[in-house]
């Protein structure tokens, strides 16, 4: 649930402060002195569990408002400009490249929902997006109107202006956008902290003003019921976890509002939201490892809400509303006695009923979702590595996979609000090919292009390639690799050794998929190969791949990364001088774990938002989000064996003496509520007591995401890739 990965984005802090070029560090090319890294104090204490004790010298740090602990922070923020110093000119050409690459005044490709064509445009020279309809031509529109950037759209209206919401703040995001049905209001969530607790306002489209309901602190996705008169969100306890849903009636104070649903297993999180149908709405219950949903009909939000299956401890499933023949049915993808789920289809009034089995459950064919709609629904699933989806047909139960060009690639259906629609909103991409989208027409099998991402600068797709093979773990399990890189430099494996960027996830059964990213051409151009590990703790195999890198058989994950590592070295591809390892939040855990594991393999590590401190952590249930975590890591507060074992990989835990770690860049944000920034602090004063090269960047005004704003995400980006491209030898002067 937490802790995700996004390669493709850009996690942490812009705009660094920057110091003179004074004190380059002795074997940065030749500069000659290194400024002394902060020291953090030891404040000794001691940590006991199941007979064992632990003296944490630095868990004083976790005390964000002290300020001998932002002291702390900024000096580490200052020495790391002092270290960076020297790349400004680098990271300077680094944004030039990923801004000149990006059409900076764009439009996507609008939405139907209602009478109306929703998008979204940019405009050059400002931080974020802005969120715009325009209205139909006729009811039997279905193509998108062509948008030129630049030119004004007919009709237009501006629903909201991420710019101007942001004045004023250094943070901002969205956590909730919806537009009723009937089209005359908007609600919206902002953050303007960095902590995931939002502030909801609804506004009124015909007038452009906001209505005076304002409801605070809820967490993300919240939502308009049907007839637009209510709003359904959630609120978080002192955990951070979602554990309650409200119901807010438009025009009444919040402090009005009505508890439709709590949950009070500290396990379990809370979501709600109606079906496409507009028939009911859906309320789930749902841990790491087991699932309850309830249904309330949209025509009475104040009933009972009633459950489609009760809770089974390891049973998971998710329901969709869909009428076929006349009769309303609920489509349930679930992995009762089957690993890599099934799907059944069962009467709504009667869902705890017969079952009548649609997909059986099929080794190796992961399903992942089905999304209904009016006339037949949509599938999607992962064989042999790759997401795919396809068409069900109501009446046979047919699948009809879509097909598409590339070995490997990223497809799946977004965008697709209406309940009758007769095509099916696709984005697709590759490591090469930019992000696409289509329509896809289902009566016919026809994919209208829509849009491809432009990327300036005379990119040519014809100039990479991108490829799949295999590494065997030390257990002889074999773990897939991609790779993508620049032709003009030659095929990895050619002979010659290539400078490596790793990147590695391996939890909560996300899969890393092959897609598009502008920033990585600036490493592609100059040469470095691109490689991703699938490592085990991630999904890319199906559910078994999970499962074999979770809780007891955690340790797979780091050495399935280490296997590939040497597998790149001992194939000749790279060197250990050439290897630079990447993971964030989850993945950043495999990242402290593998450079305790192999220090030797890697010349550089870098760290975002990363997991570290794994133990002292989910020790504490009164974190974010720890108890929900048992099922995904185990509880070492009550298990003996799960403490023991956890204790003997978690990165600060284990950090060594006697051995030459590689340089290690750690970013973090203050006000993360995931991961704190508290982990990767106390890991680097650990690193640097055993002599590590270790660096530490917290944004002081962001989120687990990083930073707000595209320019800022962007200046982060090459902060990032700039501290790489120096750790592989290929920082220009």
């Amino acid at each position: 649930m937490f802790r995700q990965p996004d390669e493709e984005n850009p996690r942490t802090s812009a705009g660094v402060r920057r110091t003179a070029r004074a004190g380059r560090a002795v074997g940065y090319r030749g500069r000659v002195s290194t400024p002394a890294p902060p020291v953090a104090p030891a404040r000794p204490i001691t940590r006991s569990h199941h007979g064992d004790e632990v003296v944490d010298r630095y868990e004083w740090l976790r005390a964000k408002e002290d300020a001998d602990v932002v002291a702390h922070l900024e000096a580490e923020n200052a020495y790391t400009a002092q270290r960076t110093a020297h790349l400004a000119g680098l990271r300077e050409r680094i944004f030039g490249e990923i801004r000149s690459r990006t059409l900076e005044t764009d439009l996507s490709v609008p939405t139907r929902q209602g009478d109306w064509w929703y998008y979204g445009r940019t405009v050059e020279g400002q931080q974020y997006g802005i969120h715009c309809r325009a209205p139909l031509s006729s009811p039997d529109d279905w193509t998108p109107p062509v948008l030129t950037p630049g030119e004004p759209v007919a009709g237009e209206v501006v629903l909201l202006d991420g710019n101007v919401e942001a004045a004023g703040h250094e943070f901002f995001s969205l956590g909730s956008f919806d537009v009723s049905t009937d089209g005359g209001r908007l609600l919206y969530g902002v953050d303007v902290e960095g902590d995931e607790r939002y502030t909801l306002r609804i506004r009124d489209l015909a007038t452009g003003e906001d209505l005076p309901d304002t409801v605070e602190n809820t967490s993300s996705g919240a939502c308009f019921s049907p007839d637009g008169r209510y709003v359904v969100y959630t609120t978080v306890d002192d955990a951070w976890r979602p554990d309650t849903v409200w119901l807010h009636e438009v025009g009444t104070d919040a402090d009005a509002d009505v508890r439709l649903f709590h949950e009070p297993d500290d396990r379990f999180w809370v979501g709600a939201g109606f079906t496409r149908s507009e028939k009911y709405l859906v309320i789930e219950a749902g841990s790491s490892i087991t699932t309850e949903e309830y249904l309330v009909p949209a025509s009475d939000l104040r009933a009972e809400p009633r459950s489609i299956w009760p809770r089974r401890e390891g049973v998971e499933y998710s329901a969709t509303h869909a009428v076929v023949g006349g009769e309303d049915v609920l489509y349930v993808l679930h992995n009762e006695g089957a690993l890599d789920f099934e799907l059944v289809r069962v009467a709504a009034a009667d869902p705890g009923g017969a079952r009548e089995v649609v997909l059986p459950h099929e080794p190796g064919r992961r399903l992942l979702d089905v999304s209904a709609f009016r006339d037949w629904a949509v599938v999607s699933y992962r064989r042999e590595g790759l997401a795919r989806m396809g068409i069900l047909d109501y009446a046979s139960g047919r699948v009809d996979e879509l097909a598409f060009d590339e070995d490997l690639y990223t497809a799946g259906a977004s965008g697709n609000p209406e309940w009758a629609p007769p095509v099916v909103r696709l984005g697709y991409g590759s490591f090469i090919t930019p992000g696409t989208v289509y329509d896809y027409v289902v009566a016919t099998g026809e994919f209208l292009l829509r849009k491809r991402q432009p990327v300036l600068g005379g990119y040519d797709p014809a100039d990479y390639a991108q490829r799949r093979e295999w590494a065997t773990a030390s257990d002889g399990t074999r773990v897939p690799v991609s790779l993508v890189w620049k032709r003009s430099f030659g095929d990895p494996g050619d002979g010659e050794a290539h400078p490596i960027h790793l990147y590695g996830y391996g939890s909560y059964e996300h899969s890393i998929e092959p897609g598009f990213s502008v920033a990585r051409l600036s490493l592609l151009d100059r040469g470095v190969v691109f490689a991703i590990a699938h490592v085990r703790g991630g999904g890319e195999l199906g559910r078994q791949w999970y499962e074999d890198g979770k809780l007891q058989h955690k340790r797979n994950t780091f050495t399935d990364f280490v296997a590939v590592a040497q597998h790149l070295v001992d194939a000749g591809v790279t060197t250990p001088s050439l290897l630079v390892a990447e993971g964030g939040s989850a993945g950043g855990l495999l990242m402290g774990a593998v450079a305790n594991l192999a220090p030797e393999l890697f010349a550089g590590i870098l760290a975002d938002v990363p997991f570290v401190d794994a133990l002292t952590t989910i020790l504490d249930p009164s974190l974010p989000l720890t108890v929900i975590e048992w099922d995904e890591w185990g509880d070492p507060l009550h298990d003996a064996e799960v403490y023991a074992y956890m204790k003997s990989y978690s990165p600060y835990e284990n950090v060594r003496e006697g051995v030459r770690y590689p340089r290690i860049l750690a970013v973090t944000s203050l006000n993360d509520t995931r991961v704190y920034y508290v982990e990767p602090a106390k890991w680097v004063a650990r690193l640097r007591e055993v002599g590590a090269d270790a660096l530490l960047k917290c944004e002081m005004a962001a989120g687990h995401g990083g930073v707000s704003g595209r320019y800022n995400a962007w200046h982060q980006r090459a902060f990032e890739l700039a501290w790489l491209l120096d750790v592989l030898g290929l920082a220009e002067d």
